[in-house]
């Protein structure tokens, strides 16, 4: 009778055995990618901030700009910053003029002497990934 109540302690702990073996089997390193696509590579030269590295720190933040949302105008003279839009559309404006932003095609940088504001201008939330180097 005790060995009866025992019964499904034990099968619930091999289905945890069977159901781990998968997991088990990818433990050692894979060394080649496969199934991976990577979209445009943008890039932004750090030089010009070389010799004021000290106390820097690379940051990644996720932005939710609702529709009529805007990112203020600021300057990027202090920290270098690469952006990539997943979501939504924004129109990022430059002096002398703007540019159109939609996602999965959207890689921007901006560095020394960029000055600009982001706005979201249409009707869903855009979704803005933002990689910077910046002094906290």
């Amino acid at each position: 009778m005790k060995y009866r109540l025992l019964l499904p302690v034990f099968l619930a702990a091999g289905s945890l055995l069977v159901c781990a073996a998968p997991a088990a089997a990818q433990s050692a390193p894979i060394h080649e990618s496969r199934g991976v696509e990577i979209s445009h590579v943008e890039s932004i030269d750090l030089a010009p901030w070389a010799n004021d590295a000290k106390g820097r720190q690379l940051r990644i933040r996720k932005f939710v700009i609702k529709p009529g949302g805007v990112i203020g105008v600021h300057s990027h003279d202090d920290r270098p910053d690469a952006s990539y839009l997943v979501q939504g559309e924004l129109v990022e404006y430059r002096e002398g003029g703007f540019v159109a932003r939609r996602p999965g095609d959207t890689v921007h940088t901006a560095g020394k002497n960029v000055i600009h504001w982001v706005a979201n201008e249409g009707t869903s939330p855009a979704v803005l990934i933002v990689v910077d180097y910046f002094r906290p």
